[in-house]
């Protein structure tokens, strides 16, 4: 049997488009932690079965946006404030190592762009305007560890955020705190400007390491 062009993208393609969607919708806000996620409703809701849902859902268990709970189902992930602790300890060593590796090999075009990151969030801080303030601070760190040339370590990274972000979904940032992190952001483009490894090492580590102090400050459910 020949296989169509169309027949190949459907199986090779489908499912990894589908799980981008369903994440999209999970960090979206959508589907809230503790929501069960029903695999005949989301086969209806694209128009295709539910084989492709099935695997898609495979995929983000992996990355722990969700998990399989034998006999009941699959569910977007619950963080606990230890959990989300523990993420974020593993998180400071990557960002350090990143801001490490930045330092080493930036280049004059990308350092105008973590100024210009900067400057935008200088803009929203001054306004006020946290949800302008979060778009570009997740557009900023995801700079950062792609522009590390390690695709591993962004690969890593970026889904220990991700898996915060279950947990902010209910533990938003004060304002205090988005005017402490972007203090943090200056400290950590000015060591990557001035090609300083072990001070951007130390600037990125602390700034991950000050987010964590923030949540346990505003958290009662740690150990």
């Amino acid at each position: 049997m020949t296989i169509t062009a169309f027949d190949f993208l459907r199986s090779n393609s489908l499912p990894m488009l589908l799980e981008q969607e369903i994440e999209r919708v999970i960090l979206g806000g959508e589907f809230k932690p503790g929501d069960h996620i029903n695999e005949k409703e989301l086969a209806l809701r694209f128009g295709i079965s539910r084989g492709p849902v099935r695997e898609a859902l495979r995929s983000l268990d992996s990355s722990g946006l969700v998990e399989q709970v034998p006999n009941r189902g699959v569910f977007v992930r619950t963080l606990t404030a230890q959990q989300a602790c523990d993420v974020y300890d593993v998180r400071a060593v990557l960002f350090g190592l990143a801001g490490k590796l930045l330092a080493e090999r930036i280049t004059d075009e990308g350092i105008a762009r973590l100024k210009a990151f900067v400057a935008d969030m200088d803009v929203a801080v001054a306004a006020d305007d946290f949800e302008a303030y979060v778009k570009i601070n997740f557009a900023f760190h995801e700079f950062i560890v792609e522009s590390t040339g390690n695709p591993t370590l962004a690969q890593q990274y970026l889904t220990l955020v991700k898996q915060l972000r279950l947990y902010r979904a209910r533990n938003l940032m004060l304002g205090d705190s988005m005017h402490a992190s972007h203090l943090e952001h200056h400290a950590m483009v000015d060591a990557i400007a001035a090609r300083d490894p072990v001070r951007a090492l130390a600037t990125h580590t602390r700034h991950v390491e000050a987010a964590k102090e923030r949540l346990m400050a505003t958290t009662t459910d740690l150990k």
